[in-house]
């Protein structure tokens, strides 16, 4: 087992060559009281990776180099229990709003809308107009706000980061695309899959050959430096989406160089050794007991072909890892370079569990126009996914199910499940204020107390209308009281929080968690786990959620599931099809 090595910051001081930005443009959109940050009010750099497994990073029991990402890690704080949606949308619905993903418009993901959704309020596709975006909120308060990444909250123009209250963009509209930009040509537009982007508002491209995280840790950094020589004194909110590790497993060949024949061991020897490091960390209890894998066929039995293309998809993915850490490191050293890095918050997540489907070409589903309609086969892309050719921009695959359990130790299942393993994310807070030293907080957290928190450092308070129409009050509670060490949680014992996509379900209250998975009803998974009944868990002594108490525990079983009923009624959750209900709980064990 590799042991728990030192984790050093190493960061570049390149400064990205982005011309001067132009003249702040006025806020589009006005509060109803208005209200101004105070003159010391922090700055905010908000940091999602996507798809990013829980133990991926070196501060939490991964073996990957992330040693700028450690190093903030272990100077705040770490959380353990930070949850958010099952899939990208509906989470990045959540921090944008904080409220429900059913009431801010992704109740689903845009692009899996069926019969049963479609046209529902609160199934919009896109950032609703119920809701206020933190950056709209901070920007009207006296802030300038800027991004580069991934957006996945609406297409449109009145719908983008540049109608939303960002004041600098540059933006993937769509889930995902080429990370070296090579699906931006003829074939791939004609096949309804190149992707969107947006600079300021404008129609963009990611310039062909640049590595998705190097050019949008340059674009940050360049606003950043740029308002750093005009004289900006206003704080900022940045906020830094990146596209990686997500699929197509993509990076620079040198960077996966750095991973050859580390994963040759497998995915359920490379589990055991991160959960043995995590309870090393103090992160999981030391008896915590990981769930069985699904889905995967065990390592031995594969042939020795497949375990050299399954070990190559895992270096590559390493190397998507790695290099956002590095590409952090870059806009820390910006950060210190201005002299700005003292005044600001930083917040890391990632905004689900892994991916855990078997990827080998692009789905119908993220096509613009008609989902259902047949792609052309992968060669008339230019895909290639023969074993020398992964990690390359012309190849296109995922890692499956096995590499995504592994990454999402102890817990169970991976993205797109309402289970431990697709909701509780790698997460941590650092910066002005956070009381640090290699502290670990347990709390129950969710990504629906990220823009109360924002609100609450900046000195704001939430107005009840924004841009003349009432917006929905934030749900979530400011992070302020774990972030300073002044308590443990946030959220008393009787509290809950409710998850719902695709049918599948959960609801937490203190250390209790029921879930259902019905049989498979969408098109995402295409396949899946089921169990057609409600199952309850201790998740804070059993995290792997491994041991199901709903027979030994009737009356909870039946109290949190009742709550789950009222929480669905109150955010407008589409009722799960009948087909696909429930089968009786099980008896109580005499």
């Amino acid at each position: 087992m590799i042991g728990v090595r030192f984790l050093t910051v190493a960061a570049s001081a390149l400064i990205a060559a982005t011309p001067a930005l132009a003249a702040p443009a006025a806020p589009g959109s006005a509060l109803s009281e208005p209200q101004k940050a105070p003159k010391d009010a922090p700055n905010f750099l908000i940091i999602v990776a996507d798809d990013l497994g829980w133990s991926d990073l070196g501060a939490f029991g991964g073996e990957i180099a992330t040693p700028n990402l450690d190093a903030l890690a272990l100077s705040g704080v770490r959380f353990t229990g930070f949850h958010t949606a099952p899939t990208c949308s509906p989470t990045r619905s959540m921090l944008m709003s904080g409220v429900d993903n059913h009431e801010a418009g992704l109740g689903t993901m845009a692009e899996l809308l069926g019969p049963a959704t479609r046209g529902q309020p609160g199934y919009e596709g896109y950032l609703n107009d119920r809701v206020a975006s933190i950056a709209e909120l901070l920007r009207a308060g006296g802030y300038t706000t800027l991004m580069a990444g991934k957006w996945h909250l609406g297409l449109t123009p009145e719908r983008e980061p540049a109608a939303r209250g960002f004041e600098h963009s540059f933006a993937l509209l769509q889930g995902l695309s080429n990370h070296f930009g090579a699906d931006q040509d003829e074939a791939w537009t004609k096949a309804g899959l190149a992707p969107s982007y947006r600079d300021d508002g404008k129609p963009a491209a990611l310039p062909k050959g640049q590595y998705s995280a190097d050019y949008f840790a340059d674009r940050l950094i360049g606003y950043l430096d740029s308002s750093t020589k005009a004289g900006d004194r206003r704080p900022f909110f940045a906020y830094l989406p990146f596209t990686t590790p997500h699929w197509p497993l993509q990076a620079p060949a040198e960077t996966i160089a750095k991973y050859k024949g580390r994963y040759d061991a497998g995915y359920e020897a490379l589990r055991a050794e991160r959960l043995a490091r995590q309870k090393a960390l103090g992160l999981v209890p030391a008896d915590a007991v990981p769930h069985s894998l699904e889905l995967a066929k065990p390592w031995a039995s594969l042939t020795t072909d497949e375990r050299a293309v399954e070990s190559r998809k895992m270096e590559v993915y390493a190397a998507m890892v790695d290099r956002m850490d590095q590409n952090v490191g870059r806009v820390i050293a910006a950060l210190k370079a201005q002299g700005r890095y003292d005044n600001t918050i930083i917040l890391f997540f990632a905004d689900n569990g892994p991916e855990g489907n078997v990827i080998e070409a692009p789905s119908p589903r993220f096509k613009v126009g008609s989902p259902d309609a047949a792609l052309p086969p992968a060669q008339a892309l230019g895909i290639d996914n023969s074993l020398d050719n992964i990690g390359k921009p012309t190849s296109y695959v995922g890692y499956g199910p096995g590499w995504a359990q592994a990454n999402s130790v102890p817990s169970w299942l991976v993205k797109s499940y309402t289970t431990e393993g697709g909701i509780r994310v790698s997460a941590f807070a650092a910066g002005r204020g956070v009381t640090g030293g290699g502290r670990i907080a347990n709390a129950n957290l969710d990504v629906r107390d990220v823009a109360p928190t924002l609100l609450d450092y900046a000195g704001l308070r939430q107005p009840s209308q924004f841009a003349g129409h009432a917006i929905l009050p934030h749900e979530g509670h400011s992070l302020r009281p774990v972030l300073t060490a002044r308590a443990d949680g946030i959220r008393s014992a009787d509290e809950t929080l409710g998850y719902e996509l695709f049918f599948r379900r959960a609801l937490r209250q203190g250390d209790w968690k029921v879930v259902f998975l019905p049989k498979p009803t969408n098109r995402y998974t295409r396949g899946g786990v089921s169990t057609g009944r409600w199952q309850l868990f201790n998740v804070a002594r059993d995290p792997g959620e491994t041991h199901d108490l709903a027979a030994a525990e009737p009356k909870r079983l039946a109290d949190l599931v009742k709550a789950y009923d009222l929480y669905a009624k109150a955010k407008g959750v589409v009722p799960l099809p009948v087909d696909a209900e429930a089968a009786p709980a099980p008896a109580a064990r005499p």
